[in-house]
């Protein structure tokens, strides 16, 4: 028998098919990704719950005429299964293949690329309001899963959808999660807190929870209708979001309609997988290999976890906070044992350091673990609600630095920038897990602002050294002496850093290696002896060039009259890297301890060897 899917190539092809035909491509659609996410990791469960609101979609809609963004877009493998990317779709996530996430450049039927929660409402009301502008009848809708529904922007974007009467469609895809169970009182109410709903085939029934069933509803209800309207949109729903012609109907009446309107779905994450379907919180995302570390370390995030959770133990004071990421930021190993000290906002960045500001008045200390990418979603509250208060927030930065497949919008390269901009923070990376822990006593140590990045994955395998200790604010580490070049390093450039210059000691240069351990302060004394007796000087770390750690060592350096000193940046160059392991992304760019070496030798004026070992590029023998 033919697959279905080998005659797709543009979704127009789908009107042409038999109701039958329509339920057996679902199946290969499910079956595809299923194979591909096993090959290549990715997002599997979310992709799984949302194939029929794919089909459903684009059998009514005209794209790319019509518009349909994506919220998150990490939800869009059946839409590019269907949009002419099926051959291509075996390189997902593959180094010059297809992205795991929409992508303008990828085809005309991604308006919108977004990798991160909450921004697709503004962009659909952006995109129909354009529409209006020329006079245009296509459709716009935006597809929004509920975790990012409790994004504060999409209430934004609502209000002045309704406050407009844009003839615009939100299909509210709910299917009671975001990575982990969704939480809030919006997720509650909307859940539990109105009339009961079920479809009324028992099988269809069987698909769904009774929370989103309301089996047991609470008072008072919480009426959809009455909320929405408040907003300007008319309510639609709950729909069974798997039961395609239904949801066919209801989103062709919806679009007649030219005027605001919500459509609530209630769909199963990780439909038609078992697995998924019992357990979406692990398969959300399975089979992604680690960016960094050692094959038997423990990851970053976990021994973050397990010392705040120690330290917590002793400190009443000490809280944490994660945006809808505990299970990501390992907060879940500390929400176990310690509950009530552990708070999940929801895909809430800004609220979260915001909160934490709160908590902090109140002599509390709170430590926000949000990764390096999201981070910047909360920059607002970072300067206006802690910094310029000079409270003692910390930051835990995770997923700092190239992260791997994710690709452009999730590496964490934007966060030194930024963050050493802000007067008052306390900026620090350590060198290994180890130094994680200390340093994070230091940083509820110090009673104020107080960032600290980390990367994504495992650590190098060190042991854990007893109880952690406070450590010194800017001062660095001698890692190594050296007469002829100082290599400063921050955080995952440690350990390339200490491996190149074994390389360059077997071609005769001596090479001073320095865990600056801060960005902010620097080691004003020790950065500017060495500079001033090597007078060669290289900068190391996982971030881009411009504004990160090699940028604050060639101001110190002006700064004290050493700009004659010769200084080489290793860092990632200023653009938007694509998806691939993280160390070959990084090694395109010199960045790694054979592009340490390039460096160094561009500067003290040695010949750099360099030969093939086992199909990889070897510089310095």
């Amino acid at each position: 028998m033919d697959r279905i899917l080998e005659r797709i190539a543009d979704p127009a092809d789908l009107r042409a098919l038999t109701d039958a035909e329509i339920d057996r491509l679902a199946g290969e659609i499910r079956q595809v990704i299923i194979d591909t996410v096993d090959a290549n990791g990715g997002h599997l469960a979310s992709n799984l719950g949302v194939v029929e609101i794919t089909l459903a979609l684009h059998r009514v809609l005209e794209s790319p005429r019509d518009k349909i963004v994506w919220d998150t877009s990490n939800q869009t493998y059946p839409h590019k299964l269907v949009t002419g990317r099926a051959a291509d779709f075996p390189t997902l996530r593959q180094p010059g293949g297809l992205s795991g996430f929409a992508a303008r450049e990828e085809s005309p039927h991604d308006v919108m690329g977004a990798g991160h929660a909450g921004t697709g409402v503004s962009a659909g009301v952006g995109i129909a309001v354009a529409a209006q502008l020329r006079d245009e009848t296509s459709a716009t809708v935006a597809v929004i899963g509920d975790g990012s529904f409790t994004s504060g922007v999409v209430f934004e974007a609502l209000n002045q959808a309704g406050d407009l009467g844009l003839p615009f469609v939100v299909l509210l895809n709910d299917n009671g999660m975001s990575i982990s169970p969704n939480v809030g009182a919006l997720s509650r109410n909307m859940g539990r807190g109105r009339e009961t709903w079920q479809p009324d085939d028992a099988e269809a029934r069987s698909r769904f929870t009774p929370t989103q069933m309301a089996t047991q509803p609470t008072q008072p209800y919480a009426d959809a209708a009455d909320f929405c309207a408040a907003f300007g949109f008319e309510y639609v729903g709950p729909v069974d979001g798997h039961d395609r012609p239904e949801l066919e109907s209801v989103i062709r009446a919806a679009v007649e309609r030219r005027r605001p309107v919500l459509i609530h779905a209630f769909t199963r994450k990780g439909m038609g997988l078992p697995a998924a379907e019992s357990d979406p919180v692990t398969l959300h995302q399975p089979g992604t290999a680690q960016a960094v570390g050692a094959a038997n370390a423990t990851s970053y995030s976990k021994v973050l976890a397990r010392t705040l959770t120690d330290l917590a133990h002793e400190d009443d004071r000490i809280v944490a906070i994660s945006a809808a990421m505990c299970e990501g930021t390992a907060l879940a190993d500390m929400q176990r044992e310690l509950p009530d000290r552990v708070f999940d906002v929801g895909i809430a960045e800004g609220h979260a350091v915001a909160m934490a500001a709160g908590l902090a008045t109140q002599g509390l200390r709170p430590v926000v673990c949000i990764y390096s990418t999201f981070l910047q979603r909360a920059f607002d509250q970072i300067v206006h609600d802690v910094a310029i208060q000079n409270l003692p927030v910390i930051l835990g930065v995770d997923r700092a630095g190239i992260v791997g497949d994710d690709g452009r919008t999730h590496h964490g390269v934007l966060d030194l920038a930024y963050l050493r901009a802000i007067p008052n923070f306390v900026v620090a990376a350590p060198k290994d897990e180890d130094e994680l822990r200390h340093l994070f006593r230091t940083a509820l140590d110090s009673d104020r602002p107080f960032a600290v990045r980390y990367s994504r994955g495992s650590g190098v395998g060190v042991p854990l050294s007893g109880t952690p200790r406070v450590l010194p604010i800017g001062r660095a580490e001698m890692l190594r002496d050296g007469s002829d070049i100082a290599i400063f390093a921050l955080g995952w450039g440690v350990a390339p850093a200490l491996e190149a210059a074994e390389r360059l000691e077997r071609l005769g240069v001596q090479a001073a290696v320095v865990n600056a351990r801060f960005v902010k302060p620097l080691d004003r004394d020790l950065i500017c002896e060495l500079a001033a007796r090597n007078r060669c000087v290289v900068t190391v770390e996982d971030h881009n060039l411009m504004g990160g750690f090699g940028s604050a060592v060639v101001e110190l350096l002006a700064d004290n009259d050493l700009g004659d000193v010769q200084v080489r940046r290793v860092a990632m160059p200023d653009m938007f890297h694509e998806h691939g392991p993280a160390d070959s992304i990084r090694a395109a760019h010199g960045v790694s301890a054979s592009g340490i070496v390039d460096a160094a030798c561009t500067l003290t004026d040695h010949a750099v060897a360099v030969r093939i070992d086992a199909g990889r590029l070897i510089v310095g023998s």
